[in-house]
Formats: C-alpha cells, structure tokens, sequence
C-alpha cells in the first residue's frame, strides 16, 4: 500500500474514532475530545491532495502534520488516562502508533 493510501487510511480511521466518542461522550465540551477533532482537522487538510505531491516532498509535508495530529491525540490519551478511560485511552494510543509507522516508512 502506497504512503498515499495509507495516509488516507489513518485519516479515515481517526474520524471514526472522533465520531464513535463524539456519540458516546457525554459532552461535546470534552477536552480530548477536541483534541482528537483538531487532529483529524489537521489530517484532514491533506487527504485529498496526498497523492499530487511527488514523493520526494512527501516527507517534508507529511512530517509536520503528522506530528501535530500526533502531539494532539498523545494530550487526548493523556487525559483519558487520569480520567481512568484505560479503553478509550488505548484506542488511541493505537492511533498513535499507526502514525509512528507511517512517520517510520516516510
């Protein structure tokens, strides 16, 4: 699978994580709950032109955006564990790691 394709892919699964706790949370004023959305924000500003950029920039664009969505998502996780949300928490640390590998083969 092309960086590409699994850019795109990250971004899909990290909206349906943001919307599967969005429907569960409580309230919408969630702090990690933010903080997942403006990940998916930032990911999302490049799904759609990620396969128009030649593969010789792919990482100079790709690294910033993946680490602020990363950044945003380790303070998410990092609240979700002193609130003693151990699932949540490790769905997205899951996350995460999907973006170290990505970050990895870039």
């Amino acid at each position: 699978m092309s960086i590409s394709d699994r850019y795109r892919q990250l971004v899909n699964e990290i909206q349906a994580y943001y919307e599967e706790m969005k429907d569960v949370a409580a309230s919408e004023d969630m702090a990690e709950l933010r903080m997942i959305g403006k990940a998916t924000l930032e990911l999302k500003d490049l799904q759609d032109s990620v396969g128009e950029i030649p593969r010789i920039r792919l990482e100079s664009q790709l690294t910033p955006v993946l680490l602020k969505a990363h950044s945003q998502l380790d303070r998410a996780r990092l609240l979700l564990d002193e609130q003693g949300e151990e699932d949540r928490a490790a769905g997205v640390w899951e996350l995460e790691q999907k973006i170290y590998r990505l970050l990895n083969d870039l």
